[in-house]
């Protein structure tokens, strides 16, 4: 029995980074652009009130899963309390709504994509990343295992599938060319966001923007084996996939409090590095009818993200300027950049 079916809900929740276009209307919504890549002091009203917890409000990327352990571990654990916050965990309706909420000031915090942030800003939206959580990318090109296909540029003359995403179709050529093939000879094929059932039911040849830690997962489980090939092992640099952003005014009115979050979430982190399967446990308490759990998908998951999400000898969430310009610089040369973007002012360390 498939216990996550192809044709779940879940599996066709909408991915982000769909056409900024969307996000144009919050542009006059939203007061205070631009700000600077330095701290600020929290806001001046909260000392009357330093017995209340601040509350804190972030908007995930997606419905709970392996790669938010950290978030519900600091809830649980109550690292978020002992930094004098109280955090509200929100899943959105759709998954292009985080960037737009935050971008609003409709939430605090949101979970986004790198080259989304870049992206919007580019579009003179506010936003600004505060941590990468994961550091690097889990949208692979994924061909079936006993396709034959072992490269991007086999798949000349073949269909790739994918979410008719600009930022796809871009990382898909990029790939095919750096493998010294013909990215005109491949056919992308629109699959909306049913990209499992197009590659399991072989409509298509490979897709682009299944994640290694869900669709490839799921796929296997439904035994449809996949071999995914790494974007940054043909021509696309090594992008942070998940990161946590605020607004330029979220962050001048409450910065030090986003750093009390940042403290607790490292705590969180580290307590499922050390607690995988209790910190599993505390997450899977938060499934429900809407975002059914498979815990041996997140069980898969959580240990396929952990390395991704280790920086290091620097601390959890912790963003390399150079990666940002190699990012900034790869959006530029595809033409999904617009407008004088400087990265200092996409990203900020806490």
């Amino acid at each position: 029995m498939n216990i996550f079916p192809s044709e779940h809900p879940v599996s066709k929740r909408k991915r982000p980074l769909l056409s900024l276009s969307l996000l144009l209307s919050l542009a006059l919504a939203v007061s205070g652009c631009g700000g600077d890549n330095h701290a600020a002091p929290a806001s001046s009203a909260s000392a009357n009130h330093v017995d209340q917890p601040h509350k804190l409000t972030i908007m995930l990327d997606w419905y709970p899963n392996a790669v938010h352990s950290f978030l519900y571990a600091a809830q649980q654990k109550g690292y978020f309390e002992d930094e004098g916050l109280a955090v509200d965990i929100q899943m959105p309706a759709d998954s292009n709504d985080a960037l737009k909420l935050v971008a609003a000031g409709k939430v605090d915090l949101a979970l986004s994509y790198q080259p989304q942030v870049l992206m919007a800003r580019g579009e003179q939206i506010p936003v600004k990343s505060v941590a990468a959580i994961v550091r690097h990318p889990l949208n692979h090109l994924m061909v079936p295992a006993d396709s034959g296909i072992k490269s991007p540029k086999e798949l000349a003359g073949k269909n790739a599938g994918y979410s008719s995403i600009p930022l796809y179709e871009a990382m898909l050529k990029t790939m095919v060319k750096s493998d010294g093939g013909d990215p005109s000879a491949v056919r992308l094929t629109d699959v909306g966001f049913d990209l499992i059932p197009a590659i399991s039911a072989g409509r298509v040849d490979g897709i682009i923007g299944g994640f290694i830690n869900h669709e490839q997962l799921i796929l296997e489980k439904e035994g449809h084996p996949v071999i995914s090939l790494n974007p940054t092992d043909y021509g696309v640099p090594d992008y942070y996939e998940l990161v946590l952003v605020a607004s330029d005014p979220g962050l001048q009115n409450a910065e030090g409090y986003i750093g009390k979050f940042m403290a607790a979430a490292r705590k969180g982190q580290q307590f499922v590095v050390e607690h995988p399967q209790e910190a599993l446990d505390l997450l899977m308490a938060h499934e429900d009818a809407t975002a059914p759990l498979d815990k041996d998908i997140e069980t898969k998951s959580l240990k396929l993200l952990l390395p991704l999400m280790d920086a290091g000898d620097e601390p959890f969430g912790y963003q390399d300027p150079a990666s940002w310009e190699k990012v900034k610089s790869w959006l530029n040369e595809n033409g999904l950049l617009h407008g004088g973007v400087k990265t200092q002012d996409a990203f900020i360390n806490l």
